[in-house]
């Protein structure tokens, strides 16, 4: 695709970002795609604080793909952070802002990845999703100590022992779409993609009401429109930029975490 096309369709973060501030959720629902359009629905009707400020990047290197339909912003000022856009009848965000958790790994025109890299890049979802299900590690998908999924898995685990007297239960799931790759200058590969958390928190044996909610009230009673709740039902939504290697090493490159609804 040509850049000035990619251009013009960055341009539309500052009306997305005037309907968040206005609370314009149809334009915010006509604005994204994907990711962003399901952080967009009940988030947009529900909560105050709208969204990650989608203004002030700069210092742009457009990301395009061979394949039509999408294409990533790489802004590194005022902080390293990965946009992902798509057309769907006109173009729209798809994800992001996902602030860099380290340096951006190089691009440059004309890059081709192995044709292993490319299959392996298609199973990085899959590979994500068995981790994460799997705290016993007996699947032996590894990530080292420190990546930004490993921290999540621990979290995962620890959640039942931090909110005890309550009972809770996380499920993780691949969200809907497709993931979406992107050929590095060094024969790697970036892979965009997204994970939905669903955690049900319920009150323990012989209590009516949760003992450690794990939201704040402000936040319960915008979601659900109730102020204790006997039980809670959090859906999270975990985008991923991913570095997959020629020698097959999976690394979290860059996140966001977000609430997507909060239920009763």
């Amino acid at each position: 695709m040509e850049r000035t096309v990619a251009e013009k369709a960055f341009d539309l973060l500052d009306e997305l970002a005037q309907a968040w501030e206005d609370r314009d959720c149809a334009t915010v629902d006509r604005l994204t795609a994907w990711a962003e359009n399901a952080l967009g629905g009940r988030a947009c009707e529900a909560t105050r604080n709208g969204r990650p400020a989608l203004t002030g990047y700069s210092d742009l290197e457009y990301l395009l793909p061979e394949a039509p339909g999408w294409f990533a912003v790489l802004a590194r000022r005022p902080e390293p952070t990965y946009f992902l856009f798509v057309h769907d009848r006109n173009w729209r965000l798809a994800a992001g802002p996902l602030r860099l958790l380290g340096e951006a790994p190089e691009r440059a025109d004309g890059a081709e990845p192995s044709s292993g890299t490319a299959r392996r890049a298609r199973l990085v979802p899959q590979r994500h999703l068995t981790y994460l299900t799997d705290p016993a590690g007996v699947s032996g998908v590894a990530f080292p100590s420190g990546d930004a999924i490993a921290d999540l898995r621990d979290e995962l685990a620890d959640r039942t022992a931090r909110a005890r007297p309550d009972r809770v239960s996380v499920d993780v799931e691949l969200f809907g779409g497709p993931s979406r790759a992107l050929a590095l200058s060094n024969g790697s590969m970036l892979v965009f993609h997204t994970l939905r958390l669903v955690s049900r928190h319920r009150p323990g044996q012989g209590r009516n009401s949760l003992g450690r909610p794990p939201y704040g009230r402000a936040l319960v009673k915008e979601f659900t429109g109730e102020n204790d709740p006997a039980s809670l039902t959090g859906t999270e939504l975990v985008v991923l930029a991913s570095e997959i290697s020629a020698k097959n090493k999976l690394t979290t490159v860059a996140l966001r975490r977000a609430l997507a609804d909060l239920t009763t």
